[in-house]
């Protein structure tokens, strides 16, 4: 229908050019997430350019159980990620994409069956072009069955070769071979925003969008993220936004968990026009060993979502782990680490798990310190002489001390003569 004909109908018509570059890249990376279910993935292309997918998944049937299975998950799939999709399934590539174009869910599994699946179908779903197409309707046929029962030599001297070949190709009786889309090394997916956002916590729908095809493309790599990159793009400038998990992972409701954490808490400068989603470095996933009993008797604590999700919220530096160093002055023996970093068993004394920021000087009663009332010394000393390299000596003598409270203390005193005092350095409990 020509523009102004449709203006003159609906006067409130909104009307936006094709961008066919744009469509190209959506299949791109609707092809990338469908390898989850089969490396064979290809761009069904026609005179208009590329139009779907082709997916060959006869060695993912065992995994996946049938091609229904498939058929329903690759709707599912598309769903969320804002498509609406018209799975089929035949023996041949382009039987299935004129069942798919003519939206027949029904699977044809048998090559004898096919010929009988695709006779009722329109001939509208051919690719043989409009005039073609116009033609047909004007010797009145209308239908591949009364297509497939004209004599083969007229059929291709009055509508050319091209009908014929592409008739032999769904039946599968001519040759139909096809370029494979190789995924890209890196993921990388936008989103252009109907409207300007304001609110951060608003574009949390718009990016599961991207986190599920993200999730089938990691599938499809049998491979992992430890970072994620958001960026918002505003009018002239834009904003990344960088979320850091523990380990790598793949789990997309993790992923959405991180990313409504992360944005919660961001407060938007500018409008945003358009989002997009990055993973620059794919990383292997070791397999996990699966435990013989049920998951019901046992209790693991998910740690490393729950310190991913701090970090999302508070920030990477603000949830750090700690580990032991080799070093035995107390202030020293301990470092800032990432969460879960193994290190080696502390090779000296019994240690307090509190230590105070600054040792408290302590009075004393002859030989004997005061805290709350004297203390009564229960072990030690412990000498440790150490840090003269690094212009921090520490000539000290620990013992483990009991206060009138019962509780148990960590305290030492300088072996220097000059500053011979008693200190509390720690608490046991």
């Amino acid at each position: 229908m020509a523009r102004a004909a449709a203006a003159a109908l609906a006067p409130n018509l909104r009307v936006r050019e094709r961008d066919a570059q744009a469509e190209l890249e959506a299949l791109e990376g609707l092809a990338a997430w469908a390898g989850r279910y089969t490396p064979n993935v290809a761009l069904a292309c026609g005179a208009a350019g590329p139009q779907g997918l082709l997916l060959e998944v006869s060695g993912s049937l065992k995994l996946f159980g049938s091609t229904a299975a498939i058929a329903t998950g690759l709707a599912q799939g598309a769903a969320e990620m804002g498509y609406t999709a018209s799975p089929a399934a035949a023996p041949t590539a382009h039987g299935a994409w004129l069942l798919a174009r003519a939206g027949s869910p029904s699977p044809c599994l048998e090559l004898s069956d096919l010929s009988r699946r695709l006779q009722p179908l329109p001939v509208e779903i051919l690719d043989c072009g409009s005039r073609t197409l116009a033609t047909l309707e004007a010797v009145g046929v209308r239908t591949l069955g009364e297509v497939l029962t004209l004599p083969r030599a007229g059929l291709a001297r009055r509508f050319g070769q091209a009908l014929c070949d592409e008739l032999d190709r769904a039946l599968g009786t001519r040759p139909d071979p096809r370029v494979f889309f190789a995924p890209p090394e890196r993921f990388h997916a936008g989103l252009e925003l109907p409207s300007e956002v304001r609110d951060a916590g608003a574009l949390v729908f718009a990016l599961q969008r991207l986190i599920v095809q993200l999730g089938g493309f990691l599938a499809a790599r049998d491979g992992g993220v430890q970072r994620l990159r958001i960026e918002l793009f505003h009018k002239e400038t834009s904003t990344d936004v960088e979320i850091g998990l523990v380990r790598p992972g793949r789990d997309i409701e993790h992923f959405s968990l991180l990313v409504r954490e992360k944005l919660s808490a961001l407060s938007l400068k500018q409008p945003v026009r358009r989002i997009a989603l990055a993973a620059d470095d794919i990383l292997a996933i070791a397999p996990e060993n699966l435990d013989l009993l049920d998951q019901t008797f046992k209790r693991p604590g998910d740690w490393h979502g729950l310190i991913e999700r701090l970090r999302a919220r508070l920030g990477n530096y603000a949830v750090s782990g700690l580990a032991t160093g080799e070093a035995h002055r107390p202030e020293a023996a301990w470092h800032v680490a990432e969460p879960g970093e193994r290190s080696p068993a502390p090779g000296f004394g019994t240690r307090p798990l509190w230590l105070l920021p600054q040792p408290k000087r302590l009075e004393a009663v002859g030989s004997l310190p005061l805290c709350d009332g004297p203390l009564a010394l229960l072990a030690g000393p412990e000498r440790i002489e150490s840090g003269w390299w690094d212009g921090h000596d520490a000539t000290r003598d620990y013992y483990v001390a009991r206060a009138g409270t019962e509780s148990l203390l960590w305290v030492y005193r300088e072996r220097d003569p000059a500053k011979a005092h008693w200190y509390l350095h720690g608490i046991f409990g």
